[in-house]
């Protein structure tokens, strides 16, 4: 998996707080987004997201990660 691709979908999706936006706006499909970000969920070893059906929020090792995963993406990427 390539990490800083599944760091950038999980970004878009706190972004934006749905994994089928994100997926819209990624122009990924919503399967693949949300098994991209269960992988990197089993890579770190920690949930990173609470999902329900109605509601999309961070737990608290998401909101540890969310800010390097955006200075990384920085760097590597040249995103603001």
């Amino acid at each position: 998996m390539d990490r800083l691709q599944a760091m950038s979908m999980f970004i878009k999706v706190v972004e934006v707080g749905s994994f089928s936006t994100a997926s819209k706006e990624l122009n990924v499909p919503l399967p693949t987004l949300s098994r991209k970000i269960a992988e990197l969920e089993n890579q770190l070893g920690v949930r990173l997201l609470h999902r329900t059906t109605r509601k999309l929020s961070l737990t608290d090792s998401g909101s540890a990660y969310i800010d390097p995963c955006r200075q990384i993406r920085r760097t590597k990427l040249g995103r603001f």
